[in-house]
């Protein structure tokens, strides 16, 4: 389980976080909704140990995130908004290269299973001639190779195609209820939110995204 209390972060006097307090269960997917510069990404850049609350207290499967920062980040895979790939490298060049910085090592076949899963299946293909939706599903499969129990999704299918986008969100919801993953989801994607995870928080003090969800029929908590 990820326990987050109280947790706060102010950048130059702003308030970004404002005492926050939620949990997340094995299996479980939470969206986190709200306007830009309301704090999801701040929030997770802190749940993944990039950058630290000026207040509050962390823990995952009972460790600490200020005693036990160097086992917490062999449980966490992160997947920002901006991908992060090598553009001349092919998809196994690029799985490859990351697994040897991996804390769990895999061989090529399980690699390639681990992308053919989520149906990327250009293997052999330099990374510059994907689909955007084809390098979102190799940024997540890399986030992947070390088996992380905490999965931290910053937009992950922002600008990419329909199916490309069903075809992730179907793969997580694989994860979280097969594997009992704990995932953590930012997207203004209303429909994806909705159809994607248990529980929705609406971070920040526009109600908007709060009010749509809740016309929706959604019961969305505000933190």
């Amino acid at each position: 389980m990820l326990s987050i209390n109280k947790l706060s972060k102010t950048f130059r006097k702003k308030q970004v976080l404002d005492s926050i307090t939620f949990t997340v269960n094995p299996g479980e997917i939470i969206g986190l909704v709200g306007e830009n510069g309301a704090g999801k990404s701040t929030m997770l850049h802190i749940l993944a140990t990039l950058s630290k609350p000026d207040s509050g207290t962390l823990t995952l499967q009972k460790m600490s995130y200020d005693k036990d920062k160097k086992h917490i980040r062999k449980q966490i895979g992160f997947v920002p908004q901006d991908i992060a790939l090598w553009d001349e490298f092919t998809v196994k060049e690029n799985m490859l290269f990351f697994e040897r910085l991996s804390w769990t090592h895999k061989n090529e076949d399980e690699l390639q299973q681990l992308c053919f899963n989520m149906k990327l299946d250009k293997w052999n293909q330099p990374v510059k001639t994907l689909s955007g939706g084809m390098k979102r599903k190799l940024n997540l499969a890399i986030s992947l190779i070390h088996d992380p129990s905490l999965l931290l999704l910053d937009e992950p299918t922002v600008g990419i195609d329909l199916k490309s986008r069903k075809e992730i969100g179907a793969y997580l919801s694989e994860q979280a209820k097969r594997n009992d993953k704990m995932i953590i989801y930012t997207s203004h994607d209303m429909d994806e939110i909705e159809n994607l995870c248990d529980t929705i928080y609406c971070i920040g003090k526009d109600p908007f995204y709060f009010d749509v969800l809740k016309k929706a029929g959604n019961n969305p908590i505000l933190l």
